[in-house]
């Protein structure tokens, strides 16, 4: 079955001598992946089409296998600022890498696809600090995974008591009564519900201080609790 669909290059992985394996965030089809042959020849013409980091229109074909077989790609947007940027490049990166950690093969949701391409195209025209923890806490909210951040999730009869940490374990932030996993101040606390409540683009907006770090630091960790894994592009941010 032929097929037509805009989507973003996640990863790509060598396959025999002439091939490339593609993972693609696309608008109607999830996440698929696919083979584009001959890719890694001098004269491909899908060669430039289908690097991480490009939105393609791509053509593809479905057949009996786990891998689509892509019969054409056009480039869309390559998003050039963020690529000449080390920085802009590790946060789009690791971008890419949260959705393919999140996203099930196939599906319909175009969620997704809609939440990677504004953020990279976001990220092609200014660096905003707190762009990848906003992110990374949205996709988990869209999972189903979305934490507590209005009340203490331990115990009751702690409701004057200050919020102070948030625990992954728990799912949510904990009073200073009841005080388990890391770290929360109030400023980041603030940052974390106005995400939620989806006002980005006040956080977007703010410059980097402890609490954009603490911020950062406790999404992060609610990611790897619920994903069981790391992001390993985070590390080219360090």
């Amino acid at each position: 079955m032929q097929y037509r669909d805009r989507g973003v290059v996640l990863r790509t992985f060598k396959l025999g001598e002439a091939d490339r394996i593609i993972t693609i965030i696309t608008s109607e089809h999830g996440k698929v992946r696919a083979v584009a042959k001959g890719s890694r020849r001098t004269r491909s013409k899908l060669a430039g089409h289908i690097e991480p980091l490009r939105h393609v229109d791509l053509q593809l074909y479905r057949g009996r296998g786990e891998l689509d077989i892509v019969t054409g790609a056009v480039t869309l947007d390559r998003w050039p600022t963020l690529r000449c940027d080390l920085d802009r490049l590790g946060t789009a990166m690791t971008l890419a890498e949260a959705v393919d950690q999140s996203v099930h093969d196939r599906g319909d949701d175009p969620v997704p696809y809609q939440m990677l391409t504004g953020a990279l195209r976001r990220l092609d025209q200014s660096h905003a600090k707190m762009l990848l923890p906003a992110f990374l806490l949205r996709l988990l909210a869209h999972e189903g995974t979305a934490p507590m951040l209005e009340g203490c999730v331990v115990g009751s009869g702690c409701e004057e008591a200050p919020i102070v940490a948030f625990d992954p374990a728990q799912g949510g932030v904990t009073c200073e009564v009841h005080r388990r996993g890391r770290q929360l101040s109030a400023g980041a606390l603030e940052m974390l519900r106005l995400i939620m409540e989806g006002r980005v683009n006040a956080v977007l907006d703010l410059e980097p201080s402890s609490d954009t770090h603490e911020a950062a630091a406790v999404v992060t960790r609610m990611w790897e609790y619920h994903m069981e894994k790391r992001l390993r592009s985070a590390d080219l941010l360090g």
